[in-house]
């Protein structure tokens, strides 16, 4: 009896590796914080309600790594740390936007018309 082997192709879809890059619970408030002007982390902090400094840390790395954000640290004292947006994050900001629309959309479904209040 013959044995085939078969070969495992690993099919990448461009969907889910954009949600990949961006799950995480903060990432997203975090580019929203950062595209409003915002460029250091104890900004974030006061920007987004609960989030641990840890886990804040941990989400920037992920981002940077992704080439969503960069870094750039100073050299003085105390030390300064500033991120900013690549332009692939900028195109996430506009995927966003449309995002955000949708929500909109959603969200109007939910409201309850009138005609569905008298019944």
């Amino acid at each position: 009896m013959k044995t085939k082997e078969s070969t495992i192709i690993e099919k990448i879809c461009p969907l889910e590796f954009a949600v990949n890059a961006i799950s995480g619970k903060w990432k997203i408030p975090i580019v929203w914080q950062i595209n409003e002007g915002k460029k250091r982390p104890s900004e974030f902090l006061r920007g987004i309600g609960k989030v641990d400094r840890r886990v804040l840390n941990q989400q920037l790395k992920e981002m940077e790594q992704a080439g969503i954000l960069t870094k750039e640290q100073f050299a003085e004292l105390p030390p300064r740390v500033e991120y900013s947006l690549t332009p692939i994050g900028e195109k996430l900001v506009e995927a966003l936007w449309l995002l955000n629309d949708w929500g909109k959309v959603l969200l109007d479904r939910e409201k309850p018309t009138s005609e569905t209040d008298n019944h």
